[in-house]
């Protein structure tokens, strides 16, 4: 591997002393993901990385970024001491940026960053040399490790950028320094912290702090804030959408079980290109995905083509199949794994891909393959969550669902309000619903789990993939 950081370049940019030399081809912020090579960042989070240099260096750790030294660490130990950890990894962040020609990317949004983060690794990948991280690294710490494990020669760089709380935004924005930036849409989330769609909006329209001079903003031309966004982007602005007047206009989709077709004009000119799963808010990512690739001077059609060959993250709305009999490959069920996060406007374009899935009759218990939704509480809601949770019951797929089990509080204001015959099992947590499964789904169904993160939605997701045995074979 080539050597991504030297100590005497580390230094440089963070104004630390290294103890003596040494090169890293990596950086790892976790003793049990690290590789041999890597500099070790000690950051300090809900543990003090300082307890752990001493075992990242036994794993085989070229040197570790750290404050001081730890007590049960050698003083001639490969060391770059600086005053502030955290800073210094912002300062290596900014150092990397500035040492490539990539073009850089920023994406963010209320919906469907990390989707279209890894769309954008995708297309552009088949096109040069990408990078992006390879999980949901969007906050205060993740943002500049992203940057500063970027090599120099990149080609093209994906940063996604996310918040919780006012002003966290712009600073990661300007040290990434984008030639795009793109806000996928804004949505009801952080209401606790924003307390209405424009603070939202305003926040997420912070990207575009951080364009250099000639960068271009990407934005939705069919949400409520769209003004907000235009007012805040003070370079180019390309948009995407459903609106008559979006230079990257959606025409029209098409669902089916496993396969989105998209029409569309792109730039005035008629296109068709199709993902290789379900969902329309898949497509409208999508279409935003190609005003990025224009926006940083890719080839257009090669990228249109090549979307099929992206898939949707762990967790954000993964479909795989769950064999529930060893010896009949016919009984099983297709599980929709959307478990990562949850919020109404994400939900509502999940169950209408659920809406779309079809289910298999003539196998299981039941012998009618049905469509059932397994929903945990959307978090961060504010006041208004209990009547967003009750509003679900309105989406416009939902009266194609045969069963939906809840769990969790808020869930319960959604559980109240569906039909009697559509109303399946609520519990307060994910660990009390889980031990019933076995009895909430059949072979020949088609099972979303979807939740926010803190509802652990996950646990069912878990509970459904034990029930599974390997795939039968014909041997």
């Amino acid at each position: 591997m080539s050597v991504l950081w030297t100590a005497k370049d580390a230094a440089a940019a963070t104004g630390g002393k290294y103890t003596r030399d040494w090169s890293a081809t990596g950086i790892s912020i976790d003793t049990r993901t690290i590789e041999a090579g890597d500099l070790f960042i000690a950051l300090k989070d809900v543990r003090d990385g300082h307890d752990f240099v001493a075992q990242a260096l036994e794993k085989g750790a070229a040197a570790a970024l750290v404050s001081h030294v730890p007590d049960d660490v050698p003083t001639d130990a490969p060391l770059l001491i600086v005053d502030d950890v955290l800073v210094a990894l912002e300062d290596m962040a900014r150092a990397a940026r500035a040492r490539t020609d990539a073009q850089v990317i920023a994406v963010t949004g209320s919906v469907g960053k990390t989707s279209t983060k890894e769309m954008l690794r995708v297309v552009l990948g088949q096109q040069g040399r990408v990078h992006a991280a390879e999980a949901s690294y969007n906050n205060h710490w993740g943002v500049p490790l992203t940057l500063a494990r970027m090599p120099q020669n990149t080609q093209f760089a994906i940063i996604e950028i996310g918040m919780s709380h006012p002003g966290e935004i712009s600073p990661l924005a300007k040290i990434a320094s984008p030639h795009v930036a793109m806000v996928t849409t804004v949505a009801a989330a952080h209401f606790e912290a924003f307390g209405n769609i424009e603070g939202i909006a305003r926040e997420k329209a912070a990207i575009f702090d951080g364009l250099v001079a000639g960068g271009k903003a990407v934005i939705n031309a069919d949400i409520e804030t769209t003004d907000i966004l235009r007012d805040a982007a003070r370079e180019e602005i390309i948009t995407f959408g459903t609106n008559p007047a979006a230079d990257f206009r959606l025409t029209d989709v098409q669902l089916a079980d496993s396969v989105t077709v998209i029409s569309a004009t792109l730039r005035g000119e008629p296109a068709l290109f199709k993902l290789s799963t379900s969902g329309r808010h898949f497509a409208m990512n999508a279409v935003g995905v190609l005003a990025c690739v224009e926006a940083a001077g890719a080839d257009l059609g090669l990228a249109a083509n090549d979307l099929t060959l992206w898939e949707p993250p762990a967790g954000r709305g993964t479909r795989e199949t769950v064999h529930l009999d060893l010896y009949h490959p016919e009984w099983s069920l297709e599980l929709i794994d959307d478990a990562f996060n949850a919020n109404p406007t994400s939900l509502v374009a999940a169950l209408e891909v659920l809406a779309a899935a079809k289910p298999r009759d003539g196998v299981g218990q039941v012998r009618a393959g049905r469509r059932v939704a397994i929903l945990g509480d959307m978090l961060e809601l504010g006041e208004d969550a209990p009547a967003l949770h009750r509003e679900i019951a309105q989406a416009p797929s939902m009266k194609d669902i045969d069963r939906v089990h809840c769990l969790g509080p808020l869930m319960r204001e959604l559980h109240e309000t569906l039909p009697e015959g559509q109303r399946g099992l609520w519990a307060t947590t994910a660990t009390e619903l889980a031990v019933h499964v076995k009895d909430m789904i059949d072979a020949g169904d088609v099972i979303l789990v979807k939740g926010s993160k803190g509802s652990k939605a996950s646990l069912i997701v878990d509970a459904i993939r034990k029930l599974g045995h390997p795939a039968p074979t014909n041997e």
